[in-house]
């Protein structure tokens, strides 16, 4: 463990309006349902929630419903942190598994958060290295355990 006593943070409560049946807008999408589908996600390290750790937080999160787009930043809890594309994946794992295939995701490292900022982004945003991962049946043996509780 790089951290192994990270700080926890009490996590916030919230209740999402419901839409009614023939609300034209009930297949849409904001930022607050985003951060409700990626907060519960665990962390690969220790028994939190990316929510608890401040690794995910709504503020970092833009849902462009209208042009089919979604950036999420998120902070590891140390600058040299060897999880930070792991938990990257597990985000966008999620999020396609979540969401319909018509957005594009951008994912990335909160800016100044990491000390490989960008080949972290670079390989969360590249195609080719995403699928790559996926196929790699350890890896996703990890990924879905983060998963697991965000169901």
């Amino acid at each position: 463990l790089l951290n192994p006593n990270p700080t926890v943070y009490s996590v916030e409560s919230f209740q999402r309006e419901s839409y009614k049946e023939d609300d034209e807008d009930k297949d849409s999408f904001d930022n607050l349902e985003i951060f409700d589908l990626i907060r519960k996600i665990n962390d690969p390290e220790h028994p939190l929630t990316l929510e608890q750790l401040k690794v995910t937080e709504k503020q970092h999160i833009l849902c462009d419903d209208g042009n089919d787009y979604i950036h999420i930043s998120f902070t590891p809890t140390i600058p040299h942190c060897s999880m930070a594309t792991l938990i990257g994946l597990c985000i966008r794992v999620k999020l396609i598994r979540s969401l319909p295939n018509r957005f594009k995701i951008d994912i990335e490292v909160t800016p100044g958060s990491h000390a490989s900022q960008e080949a972290v982004n670079k390989q969360l945003n590249d195609k080719e290295r995403v699928a790559a991962a996926l196929e790699n049946s350890s890896l996703l043996e990890i990924v879905n355990k983060c998963l697991k509780t965000s169901l």
